[in-house]
């Protein structure tokens, strides 16, 4: 009997035992089941971010897209337009040069009366002009018109050697700086002599306002519109050309740059202002690079847009008439 006891007194304690141990089993088997759950919820959470982030990083992907695309097409419209303008600025030179104008390209060149069916006068800053006398009155015998024998006549040319040569060499680095020996030259024998009027100081200001291409003319009857500023000074009159004073019917007048004033002209001085115009226009056409002529054509151009300034400082001009 006392056998028994002692062996069921040590199972009981070995029982005790293994029952502590499984309690501990469980206890830690719990924690265990604690942190899986703990960490399987912060995966869940750490997963939401990273797509939530990874959403948003596509939202703003995409509207950078977007604007990126809309940006890009804006800008090739603006470059189609572009391309356009300049075609239709490079055949206009090409088709219409200061000899032969073409009046639908530039409707500035239209008279006062067929101007006001359609387009209006340009204001503001460059030059609006008409073109000037560009051929000779063959006389009679005693020196006198003739209206009968203002016939066409063939003429013959010969090139200026000299001349040549120096359009030549300003071509090479084409500039308006008067220095060049080309434009020298020209400044001596066409361009001052031509803007040389009675009024000098006025020739001056005129001048200037050609070589920085913010002369504006325009016919006298505009002035009557309300677009024209109160505080605007007329000089001259609709009798009396402001540059030479002498009195004649002025049907015209020009505005220098952004002065207020406007000075009243008659048809031989704004003959003389647009021919200085035409050949402005000729030599900044062939700086820009938009002449496709070659130099010899370049060349008899200037000479008669040089011929130009010629005759309308000799007092001869077409009329608003005779330009059609």
């Amino acid at each position: 009997p006392w056998i028994r006891e002692k062996g069921s007194e040590i199972l009981r304690e070995q029982l005790d035992a293994a029952q502590k141990e499984l309690k501990l089993k469980d206890k830690e088997c719990e924690r265990l089941s604690q942190v899986r759950d703990q960490l399987e919820q912060e995966l869940e959470e750490l997963t939401a971010s990273l797509f939530e982030e990874a959403h948003k990083m596509v939202r703003e992907a995409n509207v950078k897209q977007a604007a990126a695309e809309k940006q890009l097409k804006e800008a090739q419209g603006k470059i189609d337009v572009l391309q356009a303008e300049v075609s239709a600025l490079k055949t206009m030179v090409l088709t219409s040069t200061p000899s032969s104008p073409n009046r639908q390209a530039h409707p500035q060149l239209l008279s006062p009366g067929t101007r006001s069916k359609g387009a209006s006068p340009r204001h503001g800053g460059g030059h609006t002009r008409n073109k000037s006398a560009s051929w000779a009155l063959p006389l009679a015998p005693g020196g006198n018109l003739d209206s009968h024998s203002l016939q066409p006549v063939r003429e013959d040319k010969e090139m200026d050697n000299v001349l040549y040569a120096e359009f030549l060499t300003w071509k090479d680095k084409p500039s308006l700086d008067r220095t060049s020996a080309f434009l020298g030259r020209i400044y001596r024998e066409d361009i001052g002599p031509c803007l040389s009027f009675t009024k000098s100081e006025l020739s001056q200001s005129v001048q200037n306002a050609v070589e920085n291409n913010s002369l504006t003319i325009e016919p006298v009857a505009v002035s009557a519109l309300p677009m024209v500023k109160a505080n605007a000074i007329e000089c001259g009159g609709p009798k009396k050309c402001a540059l030479s004073g002498m009195s004649r019917s002025c049907k015209h007048r020009i505005k220098l740059g952004d002065r207020e004033s406007y000075y009243h002209i008659s048809p031989s001085s704004r003959a003389r202002i647009t021919a200085v115009c035409n050949f402005f226009t000729y030599i900044r056409y062939i700086q820009q690079g938009l002449v496709r002529h070659d130099a010899e054509q370049m060349f008899w151009e200037v000479t008669r847009l040089r011929r130009e300034m010629t005759v309308a400082k000799l007092g001869f001009y077409l009329t608003d008439t005779d330009q059609g």
